[in-house]
């Protein structure tokens, strides 16, 4: 074998060396050209959130799925391995809001020459007030000039960490593409049936005024307290409430109590009179009722939370609701609310905002009597919008909706059918699907009142007298996707009709992000744009992801799939842990302990990080110590190490002449490598990738430390019988070639610099290892792996021995004797050559014993230390 070995092998610089030849090859690039769906190993790659900067659980889950892509590619798979970049979203409207100093006012114009204020960002325009105003279409364009940014940014660290994905198979979630899939997925939900409008409670985040899905909800402990309320029957006697919203007490539209609370069977049927406000209301049953929280009897309001919705919803109870978009009390009182005091009580929390509303009916219900006693602190859960600072509220909006299963039984039922039939790596993850597909109580609100998004395809007329009739939305046909109904006119009409009565106007609305990267797989496949490539690689072979979007991403892609294809998007999930900090707590922005990943890669090298990142099983969460990051140094200990012991094997000169592996040493290495072979490919093939690393890499030191050592002598003496010496160079090279192709797609910088050194194509294009013996030596591979083991233990007590003598691991042995069992002596003696010259001993014996030991070392007299005194 011609090595070509540079004389002093690091890692340093191997990331910008490798990215720029792969590229240059096409080293990763999709090999489209003949390829049929069962030729195809095809990836649904989660887009990164263009906004801001990429952070360590990145670099942690996109390693997991890039290990198992090259895997694939090495056993002869043809990678579908695309990448997209998600710029929608509120995330990014955030970023563009405080990197560049605005916020929009959609009535300003358009302004062709606008220029920011600032650009980067300075922490004073976080708020609304510090930022100026401008249009939609100038804040637009600013989004997509900073998403293209970070974009760029992204794929320079994706690069540095050797992600083996097609750059040319990218997409953006705003792109002209994915909007007119969006769309088309979209209008084609509304033809039969699966999208829907409707006014109806909504979760509204009064922050960024916009709706709220059910599954971008989190619960955060906030303090509270319950207040002991008398409501009052027409005899006079009260009704004792309890609550931690008073505030909506004019809001109130029944009380409720369990079917089979006997405290207040006499009350169903009946009404009862809200104090302060003066409104009659009936007092009603319903199994959500909790008999033993509070006083087992509840107010409810239009809305204080999610189980009122339900209650409203099942019991047929009126909208009362006074909390508007912006998070106050509206001006009107409701309807129901006649009486002058009444209706005084309710002037006084006009305009409020909720906590300064409850302040205001506290004092009333003191002052009326009603309130009883002082109110009680609580810590309780609350809903929040996940990126939102505020307690959501819910209030009455038009929306747009997608049916998901809450209220169809039959597509609930296909949903678990289709999870259940989907391989979840790890398995305990299916559950958490399950449970949120079984606990839906709503279908899917996708409209968002945001901006940078993609546009509703929808317009509304207008009636004779300007109003718009909401009940017969106009929907863009296909042949006009994508568009913007806030710019382009409705089919049939002009831009002349815009807003005036008889004409049309445009929804202002854009989609939900999920309702874009639900489509993910739709996106990146070429979905009515490219048949013959989504032929290919629909369904997926895998969607890997984060077990925090599980409800979100994964649900809706499955849920989208099932309504336009009828399939499940992919035959395998595989879902990574969260990186956890040194304290245990999960890794967000939200808490300011998030690890940016540049520096780390900069200073350990991608291979060391990648090493840590594949180290941990899916499903498992990671502790990330950014000061002591010991699992990152060990990496960088193990390439380091594949680049010296390469060195060193191809130092090795094999003799002119045909030989075979024919020491027992030699073939016991190789034929534990074997195994290892087979147990590494079954557990990548199982997406297992920890367990094939830490068998690879256990068994990668043993051959460093062990088997190296045996053998280097032999291997080096050319006074050797060169058959003897041919089979230790022979299996040194062989066990090496494969090594490599075991750890590259673990460590793809290091492996594939040594491999270069003797191949001229790449190790990520090489047939992966089926077996450790060469192609030649196959026929009559055979070896007992128990020699190596065997021979490995002997090492460690020659040299425990010398050390226990204070002589050098260089000091010659007149004589040593090696005792232990009989079965394993007669392995033993199949080594006794190699362990003779590493040990540099003159005389070996063997005995027997009942373990194994080595004794009556005998250091040669010449060199026996001196003994002091």
């Amino acid at each position: 074998m011609t090595a070509n070995v540079p004389d002093k092998p690091a890692l340093e610089g191997l990331e910008k060396k490798w990215d720029a030849e792969w590229a240059a090859r096409g080293t990763y690039l999709f090999p489209r050209e003949g390829a049929t769906r069962e030729s195809v190993y095809s990836i649904d790659t989660p887009p990164p959130t263009a906004s801001g900067s990429l952070h360590i659980g990145h670099v942690f889950s996109y390693t997991h799925t890039d290990v198992i892509a090259r895997f694939q590619r090495m056993t002869g798979k043809r990678v579908f391995y695309p990448i997209g970049w998600d710029d929608n979203g509120l995330p990014t409207e955030r970023r563009v809001q405080n990197y560049y100093g605005v916020r929009v006012d959609p009535s300003l114009p358009y302004d062709s020459s606008f220029s920011p204020p600032q650009e980067g960002g300075d922490g004073k325009s976080s708020k609304a007030a510090d930022q100026l105003p401008i249009s939609r279409r100038n804040f637009i364009e600013l989004c997509e000039r900073l998403t293209l940014e970070d974009e760029k940014q992204f794929e320079a660290l994706w690069r540095d960490l050797g992600l083996s994905v097609d750059w040319t198979q990218t997409y953006r979630t705003i792109g002209e593409e994915s909007l007119k899939a969006s769309q088309l997925a979209f209008v084609r939900n509304v033809e039969r049936g699966e999208a829907y409008q409707a006014m109806a409670p909504t979760l509204w985040d009064v922050t960024f005024r916009t709706a709220v899905a059910q599954a971008e909800l989190e619960d955060k402990e906030q303090p509270g307290a319950y207040h002991r309320i008398a409501f009052h029957r027409p005899d006079g006697e009260p009704v004792f409430i309890e609550t931690t919203r008073p505030e909506l007490l004019p809001a109130c539209v029944a009380l409720v109590a369990h079917p089979d609370d006997e405290r207040y069977q006499s009350l169903f049927g009946t009404t009862v009179t809200t104090p302060v406000f003066g409104v009659e209301v009936p007092v009603v049953a319903h199994h959500l009722a909790q008999a033993d929280k509070g006083s087992g009897i509840a107010m409810i309001c239009t809305f204080g939370d999610l189980t009122d919705v339900i209650w409203w919803r099942d019991l047929d109870l009126p909208n009362r609701a006074i909390i508007g978009f912006d998070g106050r009390i509206v001006s009107d009182p409701p309807a129901a609310i006649t009486s002058e005091a009444g209706r005084e009580a309710y002037a006084q929390l006009a305009g409020k905002t909720v906590f300064s509303a409850k302040q205001a009916v506290v004092e009333l219900l003191r002052a009326s009597g009603d309130l009883i006693g002082d109110p009680k602190p609580i810590v309780h859960p609350v809903k929040f919008f996940e990126k939102g600072d505020r307690p959501l509220e819910i209030v009455s909006t038009r929306q747009w909706y997608i049916k998901n299963g809450a209220r169809d039984e039959e597509l609930r039922a296909r949903l678990l059918a289709e999870g259940a039939a989907l391989e979840w790596h790890p398995e305990f993850m299916k559950v958490r699907y399950e449970n949120w597909v079984g606990g839906l109580t709503g279908d899917w609100l996708i409209s968002r009142q945001r901006f940078f998004g993609v546009p509703l395809p929808v317009w509304y007329p207008l009636d004779a007298d300007g109003n718009p009739v909401f009940d017969e939305p106009i929907v863009a046909t296909p042949d006009i996707l994508p568009v913007d109904p806030s710019s382009d006119a409705a089919p049939g009409f002009d831009e002349s009709q815009r807003g005036v009565p008889g004409g049309f106007q445009g929804e202002v609305d854009v989609m939900d992000t999920w309702a874009t990267s639900s489509l993910t797989p739709q996106l990146a496949g070429g979905w009515e744009r490219d048949d013959e490539l989504f032929g290919m690689v629909f369904p997926y072979d895998l969607r890997p992801q984060g077990q925090d979007i599980i409800r979100t991403w994964l649900f809706s892609s499955m849920l989208r799939s099932l309504l336009e294809e009828g399939v499940k998007p992919w035959q395998h999930a595989a879902l990574s842990g969260f990186i956890v900090d040194p304290d245990r707590k999960k890794m967000s922005k939200s808490k300011g302990n998030v690890v940016t990943p540049a520096d780390i890669l900069a200073s350990h090298g991608s291979d060391a990080v990648r090493y840590w990142a594949a180290s941990s099983r899916l499903g498992t969460d990671a502790a990330f110590d950014e000061k002591n990051p010991t699992q990152i140094k060990i990496g960088r200990r193990l390439a380091i190490k594949i680049l010296n012991a390469a060195k060193f094997v191809y130092g090795f000169a094999l003799p002119e002449g045909r030989y075979g592996i024919v020491n027992p040493l030699d073939t016991s290495m190789l034929a534990e490598l074997d195994a290892v072979v087979a147990s590494a490919t079954a557990d990548l093939g199982g997406y297992d990738h920890a367990r094939a690393l830490e068998t690879v890499e256990r068994f990668f030191w043993t051959f460093c430390d062990d088997y190296l050592e045996l053998v280097k002598e032999r291997a080096y003496r050319d006074e050797a019988d060169p058959a003897e010496k041919a089979s230790a160079v022979l299996a040194l090279q062989a066990a090496i070639d494969v090594m490599l192709r075991l750890l590259a797609p673990y460590l793809p910088f290091a492996t594939e610099e040594v491999w270069s050194w003797t191949h001229d194509d790449s190790v990520h294009t090489s047939e992966w290892p089926r077996s450790a013996w060469p192609t030649d030596a196959a026929a009559d591979a055979s070896g007992d792996p128990r020699v190596l083991a065997l021979a490995g233990r002997a090492l460690v007590g020659i040299r425990r021995a010398k050390t226990d003598a204070k002589a050098s691991q260089k000091t010659p042995v007149a004589s040593a004797t090696i005792a232990g069992p009989d079965d394993e002596i007669a392995l033993l003696q199949l080594a006794a050559a190699d362990l003779r010259a590493v040990g540099r001993i003159a005389e070996l014996r063997f005995a027997s014993a009942d373990e194994l030991l080595v004794s009556d070392i005998v250091l040669a007299p010449e060199d026996k230390p001196e003994v002091a005194g």
